[in-house]
C-alpha cells in the first residue's frame, strides 16, 4: 500500500542532512504603523514581532538563519549571536531583499524565505513546507493561502491543468487585470528554493513594474519558464501567514497569539478562569493545577509553579514562583517567591526581592531588594527597602525601613525571631538581634541586642488646658 501524501512529507523531511537554511526578510520601512520604532521590533506577547520567526526556525531545526535588515541597521543588538545579519542597501523589493543574502547562504540545503513581520508562523508549518517541496521535487514552492478578503496580496495564476503558474502582484494600480483581483488565492509571502535554483535565478529578475522594485515571486515565473518544476503548497491555517502592515493588524495578530498561548497552558493543567481577561506572554511558565484568576497578567520570563493561585488582578514581570503560593491582587517586578509564600492584597514586589518559604506580605506592603526569611511576616502598610530579616520574624504594621542618607543606600538587618511592634522605623544601617523586640512608635538609630526591648520614642507628656488656651488666644483674649 502507498503511504500517505503526509508521511512521505514527514520522510523527506527527516532525510535532509542539514536543516533549511532560513531568510527572514526586516528591512520594510514600516510606514503605516506611525511609529519611531521599526515595526519588526514592536511587541507581540512579550517578543519583539522578529523573534517570533526567528524562534519557528529555530525550532524547526534551521541549520543557519538570516535576517536581511535595512540600511539604518535598527536591528542591531535586538538579535541574539546565533543569527546573521546582512543589509539591504537600497529598498528594492523582496528580490533585493534576498539578493542581499546570497552570500550568507550555504549550498546544499533548501532555503525557506520568511516575513518578519508575519509573526504567527509555526516550526510544524516550516517543517511541512520544507517536506512537502523536498518530496514533490520542485525547484520553488510557494506558500498560498484562500482568503476571504485577498486585498492588498500578489493573486496566485494557475494553468489550465491546477498548477502552479506565477504570481500578480498587487501593489499599484496598474498590477494586475479585474479578473486577476477576482482572485481569491494569494501568495503568503513564504517560500522553498533549492539553493543552487535561487542563486542561478534571481540575479536575472528585474524591475520593470509600476513599483521599479525587484518582486522574489519573479524567480518562479523564471524558474517555470526554463521548465523547471515550481509547486505551491496551501495552507491550512491562513492565520499562520497574517502580516503585520499597521497597528490594526498588529491588535488582531497579539490577540491570535495570546488566545494560542492561553489554550496551550489550559491544555498542560493550568486553569485559567477567565482567558478573555488574561494575558500571558510568550515565554511564560505555568506549573500543574495552578490557578490564573480573572484580570491577571503574566509578562516576561515569570516562571510560576505548581498548585498556585494568582490573582484575580495579579501582574508579575519577570518573577519567580515556587509551589503553592498565593499571589492576590499584587504587583510583582523581577523578583523570587518561594514555595507556600502569600503575597496580597496590594502589595508592591519590587526588583531584587526574595521572599523564602511560607513567609508573608500583606496589605499595602511594598518590599524593595529585601530577603524576607523563611515564616517572616510583613502583614501590614509597611515599606522594606535593602532589608535582610530572618526566619520567624514579624514586623507589625507601619513597619518602615530608612534605607537612605541623601548620598547613599544601607541596610536593614533584622534577626531570627524578632517581634517588631507596630509604627517602627529602623534607621539604617541598623541591626535587630535574634529574639528582639521594638516597642510601638519607636524610631531604631541604634543596633538591638538579642532578646532585647528597643524603645526609642519620647516620653509621652500631656499638657493640661491647652485648648482652652489655645481657644482664648486665638479669640485676642489671653497669650497662649
Amino acid at each position: 500500500m502507498r503511504p500517505a501524501p503526509a508521511l512521505l512529507a514527514r520522510v523527506a523531511y527527516d532525510a535532509l542532512v542539514t536543516g533549511p537554511t532560513v531568510v527572514i526578510l526586516a528591512a520594510g520601512q514600516g510606514t503605516r504603523m506611525r511609529s519611531s520604532t521599526p515595526k519588526v521590533l514592536h511587541d507581540v506577547c512579550g517578543r519583539p514581532m522578529i523573534a517570533w520567526p526567528i524562534a519557528a526556525a529555530r525550532a524547526a531545526g534551521a541549520g543557519k538563519i538570516v535576517v536581511v535588515d535595512g540600511p539604518d541597521r535598527p536591528l542591531d543588538g535586538h538579535l541574539d549571536a546565533g543569527v546573521a545579519i546582512v543589509v539591504q542597501p537600497v529598498a528594492d523589493g523582496t528580490g533585493g531583499a534576498v539578493a542581499a543574502a546570497l552570500d550568507q547562504i550555504p549550498d546544499g540545503a533548501p532555503v525557506v524565505v520568511l516575513c518578519g513581520d508575519v509573526p504567527l508562523v509555526s516550526p510544524e508549518w516550516i517543517r511541512e513546507l520544507v517536506a512537502a517541496h523536498t518530496a514533490s521535487g520542485a525547484r520553488a514552492t510557494v506558500t498560498t493561502a484562500i482568503l476571504g478578503d485577498p486585498s492588498g496580496y500578489g493573486r496566485v495564476i494557475r494553468d489550465a491543468a491546477g498548477g502552479f503558474e506565477r504570481v500578480v502582484e498587487t501593489k499599484a494600480s496598474g498590477d494586475a487585470s479585474e479578473d486577476e483581483l477576482a482572485i481569491r488565492e494569494i501568495n503568503a509571502g513564504t517560500y522553498v528554493f533549492d539553493v543552487d535554483a535561487l542563486k542561478a535565478t534571481l540575479p536575472r529578475v528585474g524591475a520593470d513594474n509600476v513599483q521599479r522594485e525587484r518582486y522574489l515571486p519573479d524567480v518562479l515565473a523564471l524558474l517555470r519558464g526554463d521548465g523547471e518544476a515550481v509547486a505551491a503548497h496551501v495552507a491550512g491555517d491562513p492565520a499562520l501567514l497574517l502580516g503585520v502592515n499597521d497597528r490594526v493588524d498588529l491588535a488582531r495578530v497579539r490577540e491570535i497569539a495570546r488566545r494560542r498561548i492561553i489554550d496551550e497552558h489550559l491544555r498542560a493543567g493550568v486553569d485559567i478562569v477567565d482567558p478573555s481577561s488574561t494575558i500571558i506572554d510568550a515565554d511564560v511558565v505555568l506549573g500543574q493545577d495552578t490557578v490564573v484568576e480573572p484580570s491577571t497578567v503574566l509578562r516576561g520570563s515569570t516562571s510560576i509553579g505548581a498548585g498556585c493561585r494568582i490573582g484575580p488582578g495579579s501582574t508579575l514581570t519577570n518573577a519567580v514562583i515556587g509551589d503553592d503560593a498565593t499571589i492576590l491582587h499584587a504587583y510583582l517586578v523581577d523578583c523570587e517567591v518561594r514555595d507556600g509564600v502569600s503575597v496580597g492584597p496590594f502589595a508592591y514586589l519590587r526588583p531584587g526581592s526574595l521572599l523564602r518559604e511560607r513567609s508573608k506580605i500583606g496589605t499595602f506592603v511594598e518590599i524593595k531588594n529585601s530577603d524576607i526569611g523563611e515564616g517572616s511576616k510583613v502583614p501590614h502598610l509597611s515599606y522594606l527597602g535593602d532589608a535582610d530579616v530572618g526566619p520567624g520574624s514579624n514586623l507589625g504594621a507601619g513597619s518602615i525601613t530608612a534605607n537612605y542618607d541623601g548620598h547613599s543606600k544601607h541596610r536593614t538587618t533584622v534577626g531570627a525571631g524578632v517581634r517588631g511592634s507596630v509604627h517602627t522605623s529602623y534607621v539604617a544601617p541598623v541591626t535587630i538581634g535574634d529574639g528582639a523586640w521594638t516597642a510601638a512608635g519607636s524610631v531604631v538609630t541604634d543596633d538591638v541586642p538579642p532578646g532585647a526591648l528597643a524603645v526609642a520614642r519620647g516620653r509621652q507628656v500631656n499638657v493640661e488646658g491647652y485648648d482652652e488656651r489655645r481657644r482664648a488666644h486665638a479669640a485676642g483674649d489671653t497669650p497662649t
